[in-house]
């Protein structure tokens, strides 16, 4: 979506949420005043977080993987379910700060080594500290202007998923193998888009999206990735020896039954009067759909059955450029390079993914890839990462 047609948008009434974050993995932000420079060890048996309260404003967690395992870190909101704010892929011997803006109440903390699970949690309270949180003035407005943008394109985007889903469903249980393997990637591009606003809902990301490998012992798997397997299974080799069984149709109805309903929950939360995604969000939220790339769809991971990967990967590129975009004009204004950069890496990067495809006409398979030309959409990616890692910073002025 271009920056004109997101400005023709209609803007909507806004109601801060509760908190908001920035992940910069360059330099480590300062929050200024005492008690608000947090470090968090993470092993694999314990997150020790350095203090359990902390002033409300700006607080920076220093997270240090100290175990074994590659770890991710979140700020839960009081139900322990909606994601605040998260740093994720925190190889062994690593420090990556996250830096969030919050308002007093009751928080968790959460550390997730080998990425899986429900995490090391303990509570965690921010008290009043008699301070405003977040932007005033002039940067309010266009900020403001920006979120109400991007809840608009949010809708947008889970209204289109919901359609699509419904019909890949329906082909599905069908039967209709044929149809519901050209919708499938397709449709997908919807959800990889927004996927961070997913994930701030609790388990539906993981009940959507959950790939095999990311299972736990004992974990049932649904969501797209489970069928996917179905429509294009596995050779016995390919699946660890084991001969791959079909699902039955009464699996199959409730698979796509399933995928159904939870998106339809997406559909509803991201509809509700109350909903809204914090410009600083919006922010993060693009570091971490390129992060998205870098660790699932560069690597051919995310789509391992039918291959599809580019089409993520293109919906991951599409949703880290909008979110910029509606804050396009906060950045220019406060670090012109900075909005130069990004637009001539994300020119540059859409540049390589046309050479493979569209998300209209289709894509090259990823497995059809050279290894030639999956180093050259790696290298583009990483140039785009460092540049955007910035971006919440200058967003928040931090």
């Amino acid at each position: 979506m271009s920056r004109s047609t997101l400005g023709a948008l209609a803007l909507v009434a806004l109601v801060l949420p509760l908190a908001a974050c920035v992940d910069n993995d360059a330099t480590p932000a300062a929050s200024g005043a005492p008690g608000r420079a947090l470090t968090v060890s993470s092993t694999q048996d314990a997150c020790e977080v350095s203090a359990t309260t902390a002033p409300s404003g700006t607080l920076t967690f220093a997270v240090s993987n100290d175990g074994t395992d590659v770890t991710e870190f979140y700020l839960l909101g009081e139900d322990g379910l909606r994601v605040v704010s998260e740093v994720e892929n925190i190889g062994p011997g690593l420090t990556r700060d996250l830096v969030v803006q919050v308002r007093p109440g009751t928080y968790y903390t959460a550390c997730k080594p080998g990425m899986v699970g429900d995490g090391i949690r303990a509570e965690f309270t921010v008290t009043d500290s008699g301070e405003a949180v977040g932007p005033t003035g002039d940067a309010a407005d266009q900020l403001a202007a920006a979120e109400a943008q991007y809840v608009a394109y949010v809708k947008d985007q889970v209204g289109a998923l919901i359609a699509g889903t419904q019909e890949f469903a329906d082909a599905y249980t069908a039967g209709d193998d044929d149809e519901a393997r050209a919708l499938y990637a397709a449709t997908r591009v919807h959800w990889e888009r927004v996927e961070p606003v997913a994930e701030s809902f609790g388990d539906l990301d993981p009940l959507t999206d959950a790939r095999e490998a990311d299972l736990e012992d004992g974990q049932t798997w649904s969501g797209w990735h489970y069928i996917e397997k179905d429509l294009w299974p596995p050779l016995a080799a390919d699946n660890g020896g084991v001969e791959y069984v079909p699902l039955t149709d009464a699996e199959r109805t409730k698979a796509a039954d399933d995928l159904v309903g939870w998106t339809q929950q997406l559909v509803d939360q991201v509809n509700d009067p109350q909903f809204t995604f914090e410009a600083f969000q919006i922010a993060n939220g693009a570091k971490e759909l390129l992060d998205e790339v870098a660790t699932g769809k560069v690597t051919g991971e995310e789509e391992i059955w039918s291959h599809t990967d580019l089409w993520d990967f293109q919906a991951n590129v599409d949703g880290a450029r909008v979110a910029y975009e509606v804050l396009a004009d906060v950045v220019e204004g406060a670090d012109p390079d900075l909005a130069a950069t990004l637009v001539e890496r994300f020119a540059a990067l859409e540049g390589l993914l046309a050479e493979h495809g569209s998300v209209e006409k289709g894509f090259t398979a990823y497995d059809e890839l050279t290894a030639q030309q999956v180093k050259q959409l790696s290298t583009a990616v990483d140039a785009l990462s460092e540049p955007l890692s910035r971006l919440t910073a200058v967003v928040t002025g931090v």
